[in-house]
């Protein structure tokens, strides 16, 4: 899950954070081993000094390239997906056409997901039977509850198309980058009405740093445009926000009901799942619309477009993957790092190398809705070493 969307989605990312809770010890590996001079020099033996500083020296460098593995893939993959969802939505065929069918577009993505994860749960499953593993010949987790995955698929791939509409319908790609990153304001306007929840001064001031940011480069981006259709862009996205607020709560309920029934998911199962029944919903959604037919009509005509939608999709899956994989083998917070900045990278590359021209108030409300990204993370960076500090004290 990632992003995914995400990404920006991402919901690819909140699905590999939920599905980082089936992981144990991993979880709680910090970013790069610490080597504990103090407790070396007390050692009785020299020797077993030299062969331990030796061991923790291989470890952090191959910590070290596990990290530049998983975020680079994380970078390269995400990096390309925003450039190519980007460009799906800039082209403009012969007849001076665009392509706006995003329910489709959500089919062969979602399908793309789908494909992938069934071919890792079945790579999996091999693996684990070659080492008598108890589990599904194809690698999927025993009585693994299906219900639960349909509310997920239907808020995510209503996220992700309405952020296609929002491109589609007008609305920069910086802007809407940007304004997903907003995501935690329905959240946190959910969690105070209905879950009576309290937030900290700082908390408000990020959440209106990325909002307030958003609207100035918006604004500013406005004047400069020609579009009639970027209010209806506007609309778009804030549904978007407003169903991501809703997948937030559906995957938190997903997860206590695999708990309640003693099911812990695999990462693959997320993805799998998920996507499956994003893709049946956009299906149905894209039929009921005329989207289907239009889009596949579309794609005929211009073999550019479809080419850049597979080449989309697959970096949506591959995408996702190495999301799983960071998560799996570093805090959460760390995967939360490099997905972050991988968005305002995305932003910057779209403004330097995709046309867009900014003013100077446009330029203003950039730094300031980055800011408010970058402090949120400094924040989790600093409450995760602050609880890390308080375990390492209490023992």
């Amino acid at each position: 899950m990632t992003q995914s969307t995400e990404d920006n989605a991402m919901s690819f990312e909140l699905s590999a954070r939920d599905g980082a809770s089936a992981t144990s010890e991993a979880d709680k590996a910090p970013l790069l081993p610490i080597h504990e001079g103090p407790a070396d020099a007390a050692s009785p033996s020299s020797s077993l000094n030299v062969g331990s500083s030796a061991a923790t020296n291989n470890d952090t460098k191959s910590r070290a390239m596990e990290l530049l593995f998983g975020a680079g893939g994380i970078y390269a993959s995400f990096l390309y997906y925003g450039s190519l969802q980007e460009d799906v939505f800039l082209y403009e065929s012969e007849d001076g056409t665009k392509f706006t069918h995003a329910w489709y577009l959500q089919v062969l993505e979602s399908l793309a997901n789908v494909i992938f994860g069934t071919i890792a749960l079945i790579v999996m499953g091999a693996s684990s039977n070659s080492k008598n593993s108890v589990g599904l010949w194809w690698g999927g987790t025993p009585n693994l509850p299906k219900k639960p995955f349909v509310s997920s698929g239907f808020s995510q791939v209503c996220s992700k198309a309405f952020t296609s509409l929002a491109l589609a319908n007008g609305l920069s790609f910086p802007v809407a980058t940007l304004a997903k990153s907003g995501k935690m304001a329905p959240v946190m306007l959910g969690s105070l009405i209905l879950g009576g929840a309290t937030y900290g001064l700082r908390d408000y001031l990020q959440v209106l740093a990325i909002i307030g940011g958003t609207a100035i480069l918006s604004m500013s981006k406005k004047k400069a445009s020609t579009s009639e259709s970027t209010p209806l862009g506007v609309v778009f996205i804030l549904l978007a926000l407003v169903m991501d607020g809703v997948t937030g709560g559906v995957q938190k309920r997903l997860l206590a009901d695999m708990k309640r029934v003693q099911v812990t998911p695999q990462p693959y199962d997320l993805m799998t799942y998920t996507n499956l029944f994003m893709m049946l919903f956009a299906l149905l959604i894209s039929f009921v619309l005329g989207e289907f037919t239009q889009g596949i009509a579309y794609c005929a005509s211009n073999p550019k477009v479809f080419s850049l939608i597979w080449k989309f999709s697959m970096c949506s899956a591959i995408g996702q993957s190495f999301i799983f994989y960071t998560v799996a083998r570093f805090d959460p917070l760390v995967c939360s790092t490099v997905t972050t900045t991988r968005k305002i990278l995305s932003v910057l590359y779209s403004i330097l190398f995709k046309g867009h021209s900014i003013a100077g108030q446009g330029w203003l409300g950039l730094l300031l809705a980055i800011g408010g990204i970058a402090s949120e993370v400094v924040h989790k960076a600093m409450g995760a070493g602050k609880k890390k500090l308080k375990s390492k004290t209490s023992i």
